[in-house]
């Protein structure tokens, strides 16, 4: 990983916290000024920063943390309600992490899953989040509650992945190289041709991984079960922070839906603008990315 992120450090830190006890999370850490944690989507790890890490470490502490049950970090054990893997779980790692390398407070921005991370982030914890961006996703909530059937047909993973185990791991671990290649070339226009090699090898490697494949499948079943209690409780709290929506004007979301328009009953002063891009913005077109953090965190 020293190729694709010179100059930062690879960790692996252990936090606990209410609701977990001893979880390694694998990061890449780098760069100097106020922190900036950027968390990453399914099927991916926090190696889809790589192209935008570099430039954001000349004035952020750039923080790229592996979410559990991705890439090189633990993959907890799970219970029948899918607990473990539950976005205020997994927002509560976050908070540990950013406790134990001396941040209090922070700047975060996740893509897809790890947006989701970061809806749940500014809703726990609005105290330690200064500002956040969210990547190409509207809430979880909202999309449950309107999905059409050409909804359901471009993110039918949401509904198969949240099957009971050992359906979806079985499927998937049967080939799970052509499953990543097939999932994530469905989501953009252009195919993978994207990814760097080395970035791609990585996901394939962490998606090879049994433990992998069932951590993330217990991701969407708490997606679609804990996850929904959590937000139906919270319907009368907003993101009180300045959030920053971004999503690609060739990717799904944005076919179906108003994405700027699905954040304005979520978040107090959400604001936005399509990136000429599939899903995979900070891949896809870093330059454009980079630009619209670069403008919107503050240093």
């Amino acid at each position: 990983m020293t190729d694709l992120f010179p100059g930062f450090r690879e960790d692996r830190i252990t936090v606990s916290h209410s609701l977990a006890d001893n979880v390694t999370l694998n990061c890449r850490i780098g760069g100097n000024g106020p922190p900036l944690l950027l968390l990453h989507g399914y099927p991916q790890t926090g190696a889809m920063w790589h192209k935008i890490a570099g430039p954001l470490a000349r004035n952020f502490t750039v923080i790229c943390p592996d979410l559990r049950g991705y890439g090189a970090s633990d993959t907890p054990e799970t219970d029948a309600d899918h607990l473990p893997y539950s976005k205020r779980a997994v927002a509560a790692d976050m908070v540990a992490l950013m406790a134990q390398l001396g941040h209090d407070q922070f700047q975060v921005a996740g893509h897809d899953r790890g947006g989701r991370v970061t809806h749940r982030l500014c809703l726990d914890h609005p105290d330690a989040v200064i500002r956040a961006a969210v990547l190409d996703i509207i809430p979880t909530r909202t999309l449950f509650k309107t999905a059409t059937q050409a909804v359901a047909q471009a993110y039918y993973h949401w509904y198969f992945l949240a099957q009971p185990a050992p359906y979806p791991e079985t499927l998937i671990g049967a080939d799970p190289v052509y499953y990543f290649r097939h999932k994530a070339g469905g989501l953009s226009q252009s195919g993978l041709s994207f990814f760097d090699p080395t970035a791609q090898a990585e996901y394939e490697a962490a998606f090879s991984n049994p433990a992998v494949i069932h951590a993330s499948c217990e991701d969407y079943r708490a997606g679609a079960g804990i996850d929904l209690i959590h937000d139906e409780a919270d319907l009368d709290q907003k993101i009180t922070c300045p959030l920053l929506v971004l999503w690609g004007a060739k990717a799904p979301m944005h076919t179906h839906y108003d994405v700027l328009e699905t954040w304005r009953d979520r978040a107090v002063v959400p604001e936005g603008h399509a990136i000429e891009s599939g899903h995979f913005l900070a891949e896809e077109n870093p330059t454009d990315t980079l630009a619209a953090f670069e403008k919107f965190f503050k240093c």
